[in-house]
């Protein structure tokens, strides 16, 4: 990972292109004769280092623009850009290559396989880059060295509790060395203290200068991102500095110990 910190990523961004740009983005599905309209003309910027919690009630289009974000699907209309290439216009090959080398991902549900180990499932994504065997074992243990599992890499997930099958998941999401972390909803299977320690280590991932994207609809985790976007009806209803952040290795700790899972 980059060693500048996340203060001088973002003085650099204001004289780079955006790492996302999005104008007049549009969603919609057709459910027989019915219209619906997910996202309604959405436009923002998303500068590399920044940290952002995108917000919103269900059904308020944001899972859509972070379908959208993780090239999982395609805008009715409108533009998306990243790293300054217009996405819809990539083949389906090349939006593949897109997902597996510049975008981590990082679901609420894990997403692991049961019956491979920790280090298996980390080095899945390489798999895909046509990394040779040697580097994948190499690139996998040092990632889950820097989410702390070093010592669980032969463990399969229901050998692990929740907190350290996300973390599997976050060494997953970044062992391919991502421009992106797109994160759903990470702790909503979590307890509040591991909730946090996942929290912490995002933070010190972003202060290292990744860009994370995370959707939350709890306003308390939405606090340790640096920027707000919150969604209505399909529109951005709300894009603000968070005034507050909340610092995730102060509040840990101040929560009571509780015992592993």
């Amino acid at each position: 990972m980059p060693s500048q910190t996340r203060e001088r990523v973002l003085d650099d961004s204001a004289h780079s292109a955006p790492l996302i740009s999005v104008r007049n983005l549009h969603k919609y599905y057709e459910l027989g004769e019915t219209r619906v309209h997910a996202l309604r003309g959405v436009s923002l910027d998303i500068h590399r280092g920044e940290f952002v919690a995108v917000m919103g009630a269900s059904g308020s289009g944001k899972s859509t623009f972070m379908n959208l974000l993780g090239s999982l699907d395609l805008p009715s209309s409108g533009s998306y850009k990243f790293e300054d290439t217009e996405v819809a216009k990539l083949s389906k090959v090349e939006i593949a290559r897109l997902r597996n080398r510049k975008i981590g991902f990082v679901f609420q549900g894990f997403n692991l396989l049961g019956r491979t180990s920790a280090l298996e499932n980390v080095e899945l994504p390489m798999l895909y880059a046509h990394v040779s065997s040697r580097e994948r074992e190499r690139r996998a243990k040092e990632v889950l060295s820097l989410v702390g599992l070093r010592d669980r890499e032969h463990h399969f997930p229901s050998q692990l509790s929740g907190g350290q099958q996300q973390r599997v998941a976050i060494a997953r999401a970044l062992v391919n060395h991502p421009s992106l972390i797109l994160a759903d909803e990470p702790t909503g299977n979590l307890d509040s203290r591991t909730s946090v320690e996942v929290m912490e280590i995002f933070q010190r991932l972003n202060g290292h200068g990744l860009t994370i994207i995370l959707v939350t609809h709890e306003p308390d985790i939405a606090q340790y991102a640096a920027r707000q976007i919150v969604f209505r009806d399909g529109k951005i209803l709300g894009d603000t500095p968070v005034g507050v952040r909340m610092i995730a290795s102060e509040v840990y700790k101040t929560l009571p110990q509780l015992e592993e899972d």
